[in-house]
């Protein structure tokens, strides 16, 4: 396969990436390309980022979120973990995505690792994952990109996501360690994650007798111009979640505190404060002017700037309240 050097961390760019390639590059043959984000909270296509991902942590951390064009769970990346996207035209859908699949498993085979498929999108060594994969059909054109771990920060990795019940019994740190492995320790032949890299790319373009296929300027300013105009909005990372209801209630300083909202596309369009509290000033201000606002802790935090809280709920500032809003 042909390759492209995508040298970008940003993962905005990086989403903006693969949709281009799926989407318009001409695809005469496959391609490939490996790729990095800085520390990075992936949610799937389909997912609901409230429900997947403790957002208040990404935002204390400096961990950015951002929302895939294709299914499956949330992962969390960082510079200890390698990305791959193999795009190509088809004919037969079902019949190639097995084929691009493996292509990859190979890959990892071919430099020693005991890599096996398993279940519905995941690479597995020694029963632990090591990769998750997902898939986006276009047309006639097929893109499949999935994760490998080589020296993740698993601790982190268990502290940003936060899965249903239905997926782990417990969500502590440790069932999530018990299920993930970093290829590192399979790999003792590289000394970094680059070494790791280009030898996978190496194998992928048959020892770069497959050239490199290079960008031209216009078409990077395009992908430059997608990730901002799409990748990187609110309106496409929270957007996309289903209608919720969050309710959540605490004692503050000010007296019992019930908080009832009703979200739709990721934006509040009810809100009911409810409580014994105290205050100077009617909280039906307050819930007005979060209507239409993103339910996200920065937007939040803009939407109330203006006001300060201490007026309506006694000795109780803006911060305080917020934090009420995404039960904490």
């Amino acid at each position: 396969m042909r390759y492209i050097r995508n040298l970008s961390t940003d993962v905005y760019y990086n989403m903006a990436f693969d949709e281009y390639a799926l989407e318009q590059l001409p695809l005469d043959e496959p391609l490939f390309f490996l790729w990095q984000n800085r520390s990075a909270v992936i949610i799937g296509l389909n997912q609901n980022a409230h429900a997947e991902v403790d957002i208040d942590y990404l935002h204390q951390h400096g961990i950015a979120l951002a929302r895939r064009i294709t299914g499956g769970g949330a992962v969390y990346h960082d510079l200890g973990n390698l990305n791959y996207t193999i795009v190509g035209r088809s004919s037969d859908i079902e019949r190639d995505y097995p084929e691009y699949t493996r292509h990859m498993l190979h890959a990892l085979q071919a430099l020693g690792v005991r890599a096996e498929l398993s279940g519905r999108n995941d690479i597995l060594v020694d029963g632990r994952k090591v990769s998750g994969y997902a898939k986006r059909v276009y047309k006639d054109r097929l893109m499949v990109h999935g994760t490998l771990m080589y020296d993740v920060d698993i601790d982190c990795l268990t502290r940003v996501l936060t899965p249903p019940t239905n997926k782990l019994e417990s969500k502590g740190i440790a069932s999530v360690k018990s299920r993930v492995l970093n290829l590192r320790e399979h790999l003792p032949q590289f000394t970094d994650i680059s070494a790791f890299a280009q030898a996978l790319e190496r194998h992928l373009s048959r020892q770069y007798q497959d050239k490199e296929y290079l960008l031209t300027e216009t078409q990077l300013t395009e992908i430059h111009a997608i990730a901002e105009a799409k990748f990187a909005t609110p309106e496409w990372i929270y957007g996309r979640s289903p209608n919720d209801t969050v309710a959540c209630a605490k004692r503050l300083p000010c007296g019992n505190v019930a908080v009832h909202m009703e979200i739709k596309r990721g934006i509040i369009t009810q809100c009911s404060i409810t409580g014994d509290f105290l205050g100077n000033t009617p909280i039906s201000t307050i819930e007005s002017l979060v209507l239409g606002c993103l339910y996200e802790r920065t937007a939040l935090q803009q939407c109330l700037a203006s006001v300060s809280m201490q007026d309506y709920l006694d000795n109780t500032n803006n911060e305080t309240f917020i934090n009420l809003l995404f039960n904490l």
